[in-house]
């Protein structure tokens, strides 16, 4: 199976395929307009001329070639204005997608117990997966079981479901379907299907065109007067279906194959195939099968998790394989009468009641102390880690990665989580409080100088809600703080902006109150600053190649070796620094040079800003750089393995928990 970083750039080589595709359509319908133009003008010639009658070869003969051109260039024009509109409105990505299908918005503090379920389910993947936690939809008015997600790139998308797939499919069903989503996210399918929406627009929109002159006319007086009016119509319907017809033929080319990949992705994820199988044989049970009713169902067909429109052409025009191929692949022993047999009727009925995963105190409290700073590689649990038993190359090959081991481990690090803490992060304030919290220094003294830089900056009201939880903060490792930031993003993107730009600011003072920058506490505050205030466009494609950026990744290897090296018996590390660069560098193919010595906060922020803009396969070769160094001594630690996973979030290199053989309530102080 392709990695992470190939899938994104097939993703960029289908993408051009569309371009192929799309400009062909385009030729297609403007041959179209060109024909109907010349017969409209052919006939509207006089019959008789120079004493003869006229056939209708001669007549098209004395068409201008002037028609033809202006014909071209007027639906050429049309077309890419309107592919060019509908890609500006969608330029907001996820979010502008589930809104045009009339979706709402799921609160993260949601008390519906169906909607619960969903997002836990949601929460459950995105630590798994190292996916900053999408945004949740659903759309009420459809009772069918289908999904989308949606978004230019892994740190923001969205996942919607229908009403109907909350209220028919059981948790294990519901999790084959979130996760068959998940897969698109991580395979670089959700950019193209974005895309593809607004390039297919202006295609089947001359045939919209010809729909409203038709309906224009109904009940009209003038019958000889609308006669041009309803034939032009008709023409431009026809030619709309041509148009349809080239939308459908690429979403097929470019869907089915992904849906099989995404279907077996899932089965992977979550180790249960029953659970998709079942869900994708629901389907075939209810009778509102997996159809669509929003009138933009055609235009995000391809995105759909199943058939969401009916299409009477020909099985050549479905964007889904049908459903038996679909679950003889992933469950080749799947029993339909056996399974619909033994299902539980009240399994819905039963499971919706999600109650958060509630842990004794011991287990709440895990990984305490340890905050992945160099400054803490004294406490008690700063070293626990593993053998590593990976190469770079198999190291880089986790990002993106599906692995049914890791939603287990999920389940357990959300278990652990402090019940009150949890309930935090679902409300704006609480989630705010809670990220401030996270950087609170573990002395009094120090954390009541943060304070007071909080209430210097007028942030008062913010700074007594960090202090008020930070007791619950405070026993949480560096296993936690990336869950923790990912379950609290949801809730701060979806406040007003001026609440976003004082949280910012007062990770800003929390951080420089002691006047020392920890990595662990930079890294954060990248992070936090990217998803909150991003500098760059959403999905925005990179395409730079890591000797052009040599400069920058050997600061943030630098970040890392320092970070993650340890002293030798005599006090001294520096000969492991500098064979920790040394394997950094050559698996970037750079030059051998010395971990940077001194750099400031903004050097190291441009850095990686900068490496985000690497082509996909370029930051493959620079995670494999940065594992290499944090692993050349064949282990690596809490402390190192959550820094990888924070800097590959903040390069949209999404890592999934890498040790998760660790148990968390075994951390605690």
């Amino acid at each position: 199976m392709a990695s992470f970083f190939e899938n994104q750039h097939l993703a960029r080589r289908n993408t051009k395929i569309l371009v192929l595709l799309y400009a062909l359509a385009v030729a297609g319908v403007i041959l179209a307009v060109d024909l109907v133009l010349a017969g409209i003008y052919a006939a509207n010639l006089e019959w008789q001329h120079a004493g003869r009658e006229l056939t209708w070869m001669v007549r098209l003969r004395m068409v201008p070639k002037s028609l033809y051109l202006w014909g071209a260039f007027g639906t050429a024009l049309v077309i890419l204005v309107v592919s060019a509109w509908h890609i500006v409105k969608l330029s907001s990505g996820g979010k502008a997608v589930a809104e045009m299908v009339g979706a709402r918005r799921v609160t993260s503090d949601t008390r519906d117990p169906l909607e619960r379920r969903l997002v836990n389910v949601v929460e459950e993947m995105s630590i798994a997966s190292g996916v900053r936690v999408p945004a949740v939809y659903v759309m009420d008015g459809e009772a069918g079981i289908n999904a989308f997600a949606a978004g230019y790139d892994v740190s923001d998308c969205v996942v919607a479901v229908t009403r109907g797939t909350l209220e028919t499919l059981n948790r294990d069903e519901l999790q084959g379907v979130v996760a068959h989503e998940f897969s698109h996210i991580l395979h670089g399918d959700m950019r193209l299907n974005i895309r593809m929406i607004g390039v297919l627009a202006g295609i089947v929109f001359i045939g919209s065109v010809g729909e409203f002159l038709l309906r224009s006319q109904r009940g009209g007086g003038d019958s000889k007067g609308a006669a041009p009016i309803i034939i032009g119509g008709l023409a431009l319907l026809l030619i709309g279906y041509i148009g349809l017809f080239f939308a459908r033929l690429i979403k097929a080319a470019v869907s089915r194959q992904r849906e099989f990949l995404a279907d077996a992705s899932g089965v992977q994820f979550t180790r249960n195939p029953d659970g998709i199988a079942g869900a994708l044989d629901q389907i075939g049970v209810s009778s509102a099968g997996a159809l669509i009713g929003n009138r933009h169902a055609e235009d995000l067909s391809h995105m759909f998790f199943g058939q969401g429109i009916q299409v009477r052409l020909s099985s050549l025009f479905d964007t889904h394989p049908p459903l038996e191929e679909r679950i003889a692949r992933v469950h080749q022993r799947f029993d339909r009468s056996s399974y619909r047999n033994t299902r539980a009727t009240a399994a819905v009925a039963v499971d919706v009641e999600e109650k958060e995963p509630q842990g004794d105190e011991k287990r709440r409290a895990a990984a305490a102390g340890i905050l992945a700073a160099a400054s803490m590689a004294g406490r008690r649990g700063a070293d626990i880690g593993s053998q590593w038993g990976r190469s770079a190359l198999e190291s880089s090959q986790l990002v993106g990665s599906m692995d049914g081991a890791k939603v287990d481990y999920a389940a357990r690090l959300l278990g652990a989580l402090p019940a009150g803490l949890r309930e935090k992060l679902r409300d704006p304030d609480g989630a705010r409080a809670a990220m401030v919290a996270l950087l609170f220094a573990p002395k009094d003294d120090v954390m009541k100088t943060q304070v007071d830089a909080l209430n210097a900056k007028g942030l008062t009201a913010l700074a007594e809600q960090a202090r008020a939880i930070a007791p619950l903060c405070r026993r949480l490792g560096a296993a936690f703080h990336l869950p923790v930031i990912d379950l609290a993003l949801p809730a701060v993107k979806a406040a007003p902006a001026k609440a976003r730009d004082e949280l910012i600011a007062a990770l800003e003072a929390v951080i420089q109150a002691d006047r020392r920058v920890s990595l662990h506490e930079f890294v954060v505050l990248t992070l936090v600053r990217g998803q909150l205030a991003p500098r760059h466009k959403p999905g925005a494609s990179g395409s730079r190649k890591i000797a052009e950026l040599q400069g920058e990744a050997v600061v943030v290897l630098s970040l890392v070796t320092h970070a993650g090296t340890r002293q030798d018996a005599t006090g001294e590390r520096g000969a492991a620094l500098a064979a920790a660069m040394r394997a950094g560098t050559q698996e970037m193919g750079l030059p051998d040079v010395p971990a940077a010595t001194a750099l400031s906060l903004e050097t190291a922020a441009a850095a990686l800003d900068a490496l985000t803009g690497l082509a996909p396969m370029q930051k493959a070769v620079l995670i494999k750089g940065l594992f290499a160094a944090v692993s050349f001594d064949g282990s690596i630690r809490i402390m190192e393995a959550e820094l990888m996973r924070l800097v590959g979030a903040v390069l949209n290199c999404p890592l999934p928990p890498l040790l998760e053989s660790v148990d968390p309530a075994t951390l605690a102080a």
